[in-house]
């Protein structure tokens, strides 16, 4: 089983593309658009944990008037790349297993497209590809490739058992709503999960064998205003809560990127996942809370 997404083109033809497959105007790009106003390799169609994303590459994406550098394909999503050139996510398929791995000192986790095994000072995956590892393992799109220490590569698949020098892992096959939603990640290796508490002036987020970060204002006041809620908001809706006062749309609206800009600067300076406080690609911002993190409501 594989991810894949088929999209209208401007010229009315749909195109099925997967993990890997360019949007651009070289000739060989799984959607190949002849148009100046779009770069040679524009976006790409990846497949990030469990949902399928268009990446932006060397060309902008905007959805609903934002600008993003990536976006969450959903059915009826319109993604304009540059001018009038716009496309249609039509139907979105997702694979109902991931391939994860377990083994000595590793608690079962689901393997993020490109990672390493590492084993110092504990077994642990990380996200990318590391120079050392115990193994170096990649998705193709349509099947998994791994590498052992001076080995060539070679094919990966569930119920693989691994024995790297002392320590034996076993390749393991996870449904899409388990092996998804991970434990929070630091630094690209499994954490511990989030505890969220907001009382709307003040919210902190507390993570075991961290200090915990602690937001204030206007930065307070968003997470507060999406805990509170607890369904999407649209960007009219929440800046019209934050800046009451504000009649210009436009004003609040960059008041609010701004806020968002130093949520995330924080959450990246203390290694915390930066998408807890997100856009959804459609102009409504969101909690993204795992099933492992907890949240207080005290506002």
């Amino acid at each position: 089983m594989y991810a894949w997404v088929s999209m209208r083109a401007p010229d009315g033809h749909i195109h099925e593309l997967v993990h890997g497959d360019l949007v651009g105007r070289l000739w060989c790009a799984g959607l190949h658009l002849n148009d100046g106003r779009i770069s040679e390799a524009h976006a790409m169609v990846s497949l990030r944990g469990v949902s399928l994303q268009l990446v932006a590459l060397r060309g902008a994406l905007s959805v609903g008037g934002e600008s993003l550098g990536h976006v969450d394909l959903l059915p009826g999503l319109e993604i304009l790349l540059s001018g009038e050139v716009k496309l249609e996510v039509i139907e979105v398929h997702l694979p109902s297993q991931v391939l994860g791995l377990e083994g000595d000192g590793l608690a079962q986790q689901m393997l993020p497209g490109v990672c390493s095994l590492l084993a110092d000072p504990s077994p642990r995956v990380v996200r990318g590809y590391h120079q050392g590892a115990l193994l170096c393992i990649w998705s193709t799109g349509d099947g998994w490739m791994c590498r052992r220490p001076g080995m060539p590569p070679e094919p990966m698949r569930a119920g693989d058992r691994l024995v790297l020098g002392d320590l034996v892992f076993t390749v393991v096959s996870m449904s899409l709503g388990v092996g998804g939603p991970a434990p929070t990640r630091r630094d690209g290796a499994v954490d511990a999960p989030l505890r969220l508490v907001a009382r709307y002036d003040t919210v902190h987020l507390h993570r075991e064998g961290s200090v915990a970060i602690t937001f204030s204002g206007k930065q307070a006041r968003l997470i507060s205003e999406l805990v509170a809620t607890g369904v999407p908001l649209s960007w009219q809706a929440l800046s019209a809560e934050l800046w009451p006062d504000e009649p210009d749309a436009s004003r609040r609206r960059s008041r609010l990127d701004v806020t968002m800009s130093r949520i995330r600067r924080k959450l990246r300076s203390r290694s915390a996942r930066s998408d807890l406080v997100r856009t959804d690609g459609a102009g409504h911002f969101e909690l993204l809370i795992h099933p492992h993190d907890s949240v207080e409501d005290l506002t």
